[in-house]
């Protein structure tokens, strides 16, 4: 279910943003195609900018980008993300390849960056792009995810943490949010990273 009524959506737009198709860390490609071997995973979990930089440190992830998914408007800016208006989650792609790291360890990764606690807000910033969510290719990881949020919310309770409110659904569109966005705490070493878990182990 979107998290506004498809009425009130705002319009967007019928060309995608443009980006530069290269990732600035690492130089492969955030477009695809990507080598044939690599899989993708879909994850938002507050402001994409620490969120793409904690998963393009991860070992076995061949790029990363960021844009938006899991909303109505088509190819919205970030202006009209940040305005509620268009449904959407800020968002992180991620290419990785499954001969050197695997889903289950994205997953883990995800659940211990963030609190996926909080509703449409991640520290102090609130908004329903900056819900906690998990968005699947496959049926595989849909089972996943959905083992993987059961397990997490075992870890919580042990520790009286709150009840998870991250959305599991299939991964919808995904649009490429603007070329500043991509890769920002690279570009910009001292930017703001209001990324952070809760300390409790996967």
């Amino acid at each position: 279910m979107p998290v506004i009524e498809p009425a009130s959506a705002l319009p967007g737009r019928d060309e995608p943003i443009p980006v530069t198709n290269r990732h600035y860390v690492n130089q492969h490609p955030i477009q695809a195609p990507f080598p044939e071997q690599m899989q993708q995973a879909l994850f938002g979990l507050g402001c994409f900018w620490g969120a793409e930089r904690a998963f393009w440190q991860h070992p076995g992830v061949y790029s990363t980008a960021v844009g938006y998914s899991a909303g109505l408007t088509p190819n919205p800016s970030y202006q009209e993300v940040c305005s509620g208006q268009t449904g959407h989650n800020e968002v992180v792609l991620v290419i990785f390849d499954p001969q050197a790291t695997d889903y289950q360890a994205l997953l883990k990764l995800f659940w211990e960056s963030h609190n996926p606690t909080q509703g449409m807000r991640q520290g102090n910033d609130r908004g329903t792009q900056y819900r906690s969510g998990i968005y699947t290719f496959s049926d595989a990881q849909k089972e996943s995810a959905l083992n993987s949020r059961e397990h997490y919310q075992q870890c919580l309770n042990e520790k009286n943490a709150g009840t998870i409110t991250t959305e599991i659904i299939a991964a919808g569109e995904f649009y490429y949010a603007e070329d500043y966005h991509q890769q920002y705490l690279a570009k910009n070493p001292g930017g703001y990273c209001g990324l952070g878990g809760v300390g409790i182990p996967f």
